[in-house]
């Protein structure tokens, strides 16, 4: 019976090392002072609505001022997403 051809593997050499690299976990300084603004505007609108009975702070919205300040608080945390 013949004998079949060896085939010789290449040594083994490891793949190279991967540096690793750093990961900046810095936030823009805006962020949290922008987010923190929109909250308390969002609850003054609400408050200043609710103290002055519908008067203040847009008469023309009347119940949609409620809507608004809700709107300044969504978007606060919309911003928030920002913030690291």
């Amino acid at each position: 019976m013949p004998k079949s051809r060896i085939r010789k593997k290449a040594d083994y050499t490891p793949p190279p090392t991967r540096q690793a690299t750093a990961i900046k976990l810095t936030s823009s300084a805006w962020v949290a002072p922008v987010m923190l603004a929109m909250f308390l505007v969002g609850l003054a609108w609400i408050v200043v609505f609710y103290v002055t009975d519908g008067d203040l702070p847009v008469d023309a919205f009347g119940n949609w001022n409620i809507v608004v300040g809700f709107g300044f608080i969504a978007a606060g945390f919309g911003v928030s997403t920002r913030w690291k």
